[in-house]
């Protein structure tokens, strides 16, 4: 395998700030959670479309049909990790929702150990303990504040189960494909299954206000451009865990947006279960700092 041109580190920090972006797009958007998810994919796929068509279109061929079977499977985790997610905003914070949609190693410790045969240390299992502590006690302040919000929590956590899935799928595939070719066939598959989606749910395709179409194409160029398709690339060095413990610093980022533009107030049980969820990723960090060419980045 070859050296990466830079380190994994750089593009993962870019990609966690362009993602933390997404939830107040979709808040600041009017239309139903699959339109948002469709037409952030659609709008994606299409400025990626001239550059796979010039220089990845032969790429295509060397898809096996476990490739196809995987990229298939993640395409469709991930239009429904958008929907499960764009919908719990309807329900619950901004703040309550990402913590909730990014808490991911709790899912991607189990996938990485029974697909890939990593190993788990005593001390990554405390640190997922810890966050996993801290998301109950979220989601409890919630339920105690309204039933909607609670349920809202549970969208976004069943999200974020559908998230750490399409990154365990996609991780084998990816190693072995540009990320140019991988991304356009994965968000092309999401695409599909969206439209579909949208079509069986009966929402409306259009009329849409210009603000709305605004921000579908803030979502597609930021949070996916410069947030999940470098995740992507660099998953072809770095662990499936690694990107699920850098995205849990979303909810900062977005709480604190969230708060300055839509005046969200942080309730005692956010401000309390954010912190011990930040603490369990802390613990996680310097767990993998110790272990960094095992886990972080594999040696070539």
């Amino acid at each position: 395998m070859e050296k990466p041109s830079i380190h994994p580190y750089i593009p993962i920090i870019i990609g966690v700030i362009s993602v933390a972006l997404s939830a107040i797009f979709v808040k600041l958007s009017t239309a139903d959670a699959g339109v948002i998810a469709f037409y952030r994919m659609l709008f994606t796929v299409l400025l990626l479309l001239p550059v796979f068509l010039m220089k990845h279109r032969h790429e295509v061929l060397k898809f096996t049909k476990k490739d196809w079977l995987f990229s298939s499977i993640a395409g469709i985790f991930l239009a429904f990790h958008f929907i499960l997610w764009f919908e719990s905003l309807n329900y619950t914070s901004v703040a309550s929702s990402t913590v909730l949609v990014t808490l991911q190693p709790i899912f991607a410790f189990v996938g990485t150990y029974f697909f890939f045969k990593e190993k788990i240390s005593m001390k990554t299992i405390l640190s997922a303990v810890v966050a996993i502590s801290g998301s109950v006690i979220i989601s409890w302040g919630d339920f105690q504040l309204s039933g909607d919000a609670f349920y809202g929590d549970m969208l976004a956590l069943a999200g974020c189960a559908l998230i750490t899935a399409y990154l365990l799928f996609g991780q084998e595939v990816r190693k072995r494909l540009s990320l140019i070719t991988y991304t356009f066939v994965l968000y092309s598959i999401s695409t599909v299954t969206l439209f579909f989606y949208v079509l069986i749910k009966g929402e409306a395709f259009a009329p849409y206000s210009p603000s709305n179409w605004f921000w579908f194409f803030m979502l597609a160029l930021i949070p996916n451009l410069l947030g999940h398709s470098l995740f992507n690339w660099a998953i072809k060095w770095v662990s499936t865990n690694v990107i699920s413990i850098a995205i849990l610093f979303e909810p900062v980022g977005a709480a604190i947006l969230a708060y300055y533009i839509f005046h969200e107030t942080l309730t005692v049980s956010q401000i309390v279960g954010g912190i011990i969820v930040i603490s369990g990723i802390l613990l996680y960090v310097v767990d993998v700092k110790k272990l960094r060419e095992k886990l972080f980045l594999k040696k070539t």
